[in-house]
């Protein structure tokens, strides 16, 4: 009874348009009530779910993302990707694809992404002839490599997300998300090359030499280096994750406001208090999605998910497929932060149970999740994109499949290929 109130109540909510927070509040507390257990318990669950020290990482990656955003650096990125691709054909168009990567390791935020990369790169590529609709596709996929990046607080979320099911450690999971962030990269370079070759965009001239790579190198790494820093005082134990989020921002507001001198004042300002609200919405669904989690544990949901997936298949490639298409269809209508909040306590025992490890699924949740974010409804960074183009979604859906299919190729290696995954991790933690 409870868990059908709990079930039946969450889907209404979500379909008559109630934000997916308050859908999970508010389902938690019908069922709480269906139960005959006091309604605290779900604000007991709520603020316990917050009280937990690795939750500090999360604010701090979202501001030094929030300072990179404003801080001038997309522009210095942008002209060293295009120093090194744009004279080839549809150069213009890979170097979006290498802009957006080199600057999702620094902002750690797809949306964020979008936002810097898209407002420079969209306008000048339509510009230099290119159709909007493919550089609204370019960007928006090559944003999305930004999920997994060690500056992502969604990937910080995935390993509190498993708390009490797996032991996943920021750093394993970092670890574990390089090799398909740079497979994505790849994958996307050869989706826009070939879009770029059948429909005939042009070249940028000679290459510029080696000079201006070289010089605009210089001109970016500042700004590249805190990827390097976050990594190189994790593995040696200088600081802990938590402790290296703070230090990207203490390395955001150096290089921005002492370095290139392009932070001002008021973008300081917008910057701290789009952090604020962006920490605000983060902690409320961490806290909500604790005590729906505890209704989930309670009523051994995850444990009849996966008894009904047996009674469908007992392979486990088949039980892999069957998972993927779940959280790809359930990220078209959440959010990134509700999606693994939500099903990773669902999803993990089922995967662990068939084979698969926690490191490779979380790979595998972030890769979904991205997925979801260029897709409607929800969509979010599509729909920035559409809006920086001035185009409709439905225009950019037309073209949308040869970048769909670099995320499905990547997503299928991940999920087939352990290797690709946890290659890395074994490599340098065991």
């Amino acid at each position: 009874m409870e868990l059908t109130v709990l079930g039946v109540s969450f889907g209404v909510l979500l379909l008559i348009g109630v934000p997916v927070g308050f859908a999970v509040g508010l389902s938690s507390v019908a069922t709480i009530i269906a139960a005959g257990i006091p309604v605290a318990v779900v604000f007991q669950k709520m603020v316990g779910g917050m009280q937990v020290f690795s939750f500090l990482a999360i604010p701090f990656f979202i501001f030094a993302g929030e300072l990179m955003l404003h801080g001038g650096i997309a522009e210095r990125i942008v002209r060293f990707a295009n120093s090194l691709v744009g004279h080839v054909r549809g150069g213009l168009g890979m170097s979006n694809v290498l802009g957006c990567t080199l600057f999702g390791g620094v902002a750690g935020s797809p949306v964020a992404d979008v936002s810097a990369m898209g407002s420079v790169m969209i306008p000048l590529m339509k510009k230099e002839g290119y159709d909007t609709d493919y550089a609204v596709n370019v960007t928006t996929h090559a944003s999305l490599v930004g999920a997994l990046m060690p500056t992502s607080h969604n990937l910080i979320l995935y390993t509190l997300a498993t708390a009490g099911i797996a032991s996943v450690s920021v750093l394993g999971m970092i670890m574990a998300c390089i090799v398909p962030a740079v497979l994505l990269t790849v994958l996307n370079l050869l989706a826009a090359y070939g879009v770029a070759i059948k429909r005939g965009y042009p070249t940028r001239g000679a290459f510029s030499g080696w000079g201006e790579v070289g010089n605009s190198f210089v001109a970016a790494l500042p700004g590249l280096l805190v990827v390097g820093i976050i990594l190189t005082g994790i593995l040696t134990g200088v600081f802990t994750a938590t402790e290296s989020a703070a230090t990207a921002v203490l390395w955001a507001l150096i290089i921005t406001g002492l370095v290139y001198r392009s932070l001002s004042w008021s973008d300081f300002i917008k910057s701290c208090a789009k952090a604020c609200k962006t920490t605000g919405v983060v902690l409320f669904l961490i806290g909500i999605s604790n005590a729906f989690g505890y209704f989930l544990a309670m009523y051994s949901v995850p444990e009849r998910t996966g008894d009904l997936m047996s009674t469908v298949t007992q392979t486990p490639w088949m039980i892999f497929l069957m998972i993927n298409v779940v959280l790809f269809l359930l990220g078209t209508f959440l959010d990134m932060a509700p999606t693994l909040l939500i099903c990773t306590p669902i999803f993990l025992p089922i995967a662990q149970k068939f084979g698969m490890d926690p490191s490779q699924f979380g790979v595998l949740m972030l890769i979904n999740c991205a997925l979801g974010l260029n897709t409607p409804p929800v969509g979010t960074t599509q729909f920035v994109g559409c809006a920086i183009g001035g185009i409709s979604v439905g225009e950019v859906m037309r073209s949308i499949w040869p970048f769909y299919g670099a995320l499905l190729a990547c997503l299928a290696l991940v999920t087939y290929v352990p290797a690709f995954s946890l290659w890395l991790p074994n490599l340098i933690l065991h």
